[in-house]
């Protein structure tokens, strides 16, 4: 039975009652771990005291898998990585770039974020002044030159996304791609929904839009209320539900109002039981306005419940629309192009439902186990000592 630890970024606070606030979205994706991996599963995460804006409270024991929450810039205890026989570690987070230096046990690596990302994320925070922007920049450009050295030195990595597996697949030789979300095989739309959906676009009702997600300048939701005024005022029929909260919520609710009913804003609700079926039954088109290239799983969760995507042109779903062949793609930033493309697609419907279909078949490719299947499968200690040795050499 193998032991594995796993070193994740995922946000966690301790209440003062032994329960812990986490993400919902973190805890279901550990269960779905937990359930599948042939062994057992100690999760390392550090209590940086952040807002969990999507978070849920939970009592220990009810988590399903264990745990180890350190104190803010407490280093990784010796005696947790003895323990185990395999170390997969986030490499978004810089405590675990040292791993590989300790030579305890095989690390494989997963890595989401390129630098390209990172440094866009701190151009666009408005809450750093011009100086800590420059001193933020600088330090990742730092980070990342540590984070090249540790992915030629560790077991393996395995990269989520097309971004990253194109940023890093160079480094080292033992680099898989893999596409992160919590589809399960029982929770894709079924052949009924489809149909469903299909007779409901022809019959020409108003196009129903949807959104969910943080409502951030960083997420792109400022461009989601503009884009419904200009839908509005083309006199295009439609709907955009939109699920999620953040520092924009306010002005999507003010402005929905003088929309007559076209826009609601819903506060977020559960994945599986609630978001999953609410799509799979009541959307047509999903709207993403996301301007970054981290690999969002909402566009493989949204193709899994037969909703096809409408995005920006940013690397990640750029090229996960030429693969999956459904979806289309407009400039960056552009939410009048948004607004151009949904007005298109209203007297388009055979096409929607075209790309519907290969969005569904896509996402069937993908599922949760499917991936899961594949990155446990991944096994880089097998190579750890020639690979370790051989790695060293080009540093």
């Amino acid at each position: 039975m193998s032991r594995l630890l796993m070193i994740v970024p995922a946000p966690v606070n301790r209440l003062a009652d032994g329960r812990l606030r986490m993400d919902v979205k973190f805890v279901e994706g550990m269960r779905l771990h937990k359930a599948l991996w042939p062994g057992t599963i100690t999760v390392v995460m550090w209590d940086h005291g952040q807002a969990i804006p999507f978070g849920a409270e939970y009592a220990p024991d009810a988590l399903g898998f264990d745990y180890v929450v350190l104190e803010p810039g407490c280093p990784m205890p010796q005696d947790i990585l003895h323990r185990h026989d395999r170390i997969l570690a986030s490499a978004d987070m810089v405590e675990t770039l040292d791993l590989v230096e300790m030579g305890t046990v095989p690390v494989t690596f997963s890595v989401e974020y390129t630098i390209g990302t990172r440094l866009r994320i701190v151009a666009l925070d408005r809450g750093l002044s011009f100086p800590r922007k420059i001193w933020s920049m600088l330090w990742n450009l730092r980070m990342e030159r540590h984070r090249r050295r540790a992915f030629r030195r560790c077991a393996g990595v395995q990269a989520n996304g097309y971004p990253a597996f194109e940023a890093y697949c160079r480094l080292n030789p033992n680099t898989i791609l893999y596409l992160d979300g919590r589809m399960r095989r029982d929770m894709l739309a079924t052949p009924d929904e489809m149909a469903a959906r299909a007779v409901c676009l022809r019959q020409g009702g108003p196009l129903r839009l949807v959104h969910s997600g943080r409502l951030e300048p960083m997420k792109g939701a400022q461009d989601l209320l503009p884009m419904a005024q200009s839908l509005a005022a083309k006199g295009v029929d439609f709907t955009l539900d939109v699920f999620g909260t953040g520092s924009l919520e306010a002005v999507l609710r003010a402005g929905a109002g003088a929309l007559g009913g076209r826009l609601r804003v819903h506060a977020p609700i559960d994945f599986e039981t609630g978001l999953v079926p609410w799509m799979r039954a009541h959307a047509d088109l999903f709207v993403s306005c996301h301007r970054q290239s981290d690999p969002s799983c909402t566009y493989l969760e949204s193709m899994g419940c037969g909703v096809p995507v409408l995005g920006y042109d940013n690397a990640m779903w750029a090229q996960m629309r030429a693969d999956c062949g459904a979806g289309w793609i407009v400039p960056l930033a552009r939410w009048g192009a948004l607004a151009d493309q949904v007005a298109r697609l209203a007297g388009a419907r055979e096409e929607i439902i075209a790309h519907a279909h290969r969005a569904r078949s896509f996402a069937g490719f993908h599922d949760f186990e499917t991936e899961f299947t594949r990155r446990m499968q991944h096994r880089p200690e097998r190579d750890w000592d020639q690979a370790s040795l051989s790695l060293r050499t080009l540093v």
